[in-house]
């Protein structure tokens, strides 16, 4: 047989959302951080229009959305760096910084894929517990030593949904060692209404340890076509551009992601109806007597702790998917209306 890495035998591939099916056939994936809306037509026929070219490689720069990525949040051109999603810049930054002996620190629970990707990317992953739902800066800095290369901060956190103050989060940023690079994960920052929650392209500019990675897949609904970007200074980018794969950003999705620039305010006028969409659905959850953080993102956290696989099976009966941690919890996205109303019934039902 052919060798594999050792590592493979007990690393636990990513589970993405399931969807699940009452005994009606009805049906509510509440299980993956998507958008509930259909593609704007503007970007639907940016997209039929682009598929003319799909037997030509798309621009292996990406320099048409690089350039529009820039301008819209006005930084240099050579401070953008994109990949297919999120979650692969992560996976290039690892790549770029991930030297054997390497640590990585985040606070744990977060975004599940971190140890996937330190894992794949040969460095060792240093887990710090988070502070209730919150991530305890404090322990994440004392966990700092010299193997340390690279910092994730999920902001707003990836399950529990809730998002470190700007006081707090510079504090943080000021006891980092300037040869450790700070990956403040914003993959849910269209959905922060609260202004003390700070935007990360406001600290990286005088920080060159601090990078922001950020999404096309949640706000602009393009989960489908997996576009992701990274804003920092030039050596970070730079060698985040060097560790990407050739041609890995699509035709199809620097056209679409052009065409949703172009339609940011329609866009964020959907998001501003998943807001409102939240505050119901939390209100109505804490009127049922079960404790709900405060969310910044597109989901909500209920901590059930032993209960969570079993909730998880109560509204499988009513044909909403939920994304269970089994001993920990359960975050449920946020859909249209009649999907949220199916969860609150099926939550109401397990509290009993």
């Amino acid at each position: 047989m052919p060798r594999f890495r050792q590592i493979l035998d007990s690393m636990a591939p990513y589970k993405p959302g399931k969807a699940v099916a009452a005994s009606d056939g009805r049906s509510y994936k509440l299980s993956s951080n998507e958008s509930p809306y259909d593609p704007l037509p503007s970007v639907v026929e940016a997209i039929a229009e682009g598929a003319r070219h799909i037997h030509r490689y798309p621009d292996a720069g990406a320099v048409k959305l690089t350039e529009a990525v820039a301008e819209r949040y006005g930084v240099p051109f050579d401070h953008v760096a994109l990949g297919p999603g999120s979650v692969t810049v992560q996976q290039q930054l690892l790549e770029a910084v991930g030297d054997p002996g390497a640590e990585v620190v985040y606070a744990w629970r977060s975004f599940e894929a971190y140890p996937l990707l330190c894992d794949l990317a040969g460095v060792r992953s240093v887990r710090v517990p988070l502070a209730g739902e919150d991530h305890d800066l404090d322990a994440m800095a004392t966990a700092i030593n010299d193997d340390t290369r690279l910092i994730f901060v999920c902001n707003p956190n990836n399950p529990t949904s809730t998002a470190i103050r700007r006081a707090e989060l510079e504090s943080f940023l000021d006891r980092v060692p300037e040869h450790v690079l700070v990956v403040l994960d914003e993959a849910y920052r269209e959905y922060v209404r609260d202004e003390d929650v700070p935007d990360g392209l406001a600290l990286y500019q005088d920080r060159p340890n601090v990078c922001v990675v950020r999404t096309f897949s949640k706000a602009y609904g393009l989960a489908g076509l997996r576009v992701g970007y990274m804003i920092a200074h030039e050596p970070v980018a730079a060698a985040v551009r060097k560790t990407i794969v050739p041609f890995a950003v699509n035709h199809l999705a620097q056209v679409a992601a052009i065409a949703s620039l172009k339609a940011e305010d329609e866009l964020l006028e959907r998001v501003e109806h998943v807001v409102k969409e939240r505050t119901r659905v939390r209100e109505a959850l804490i009127a049922q007597g079960w404790t709900v953080p405060h969310s910044e993102a597109n989901f909500v956290w209920l901590r059930l702790g032993e209960r969570t696989m079993d909730f998880a099976a109560a509204c499988a009966v009513e044909g909403v998917a939920v994304r269970p941690f089994a001993g920990e919890g359960a975050r449920v996205s946020i859909g249209d209306p009649e999907a949220n109303d199916a969860f609150l019934t099926a939550a109401s039902t397990f509290r009993g």
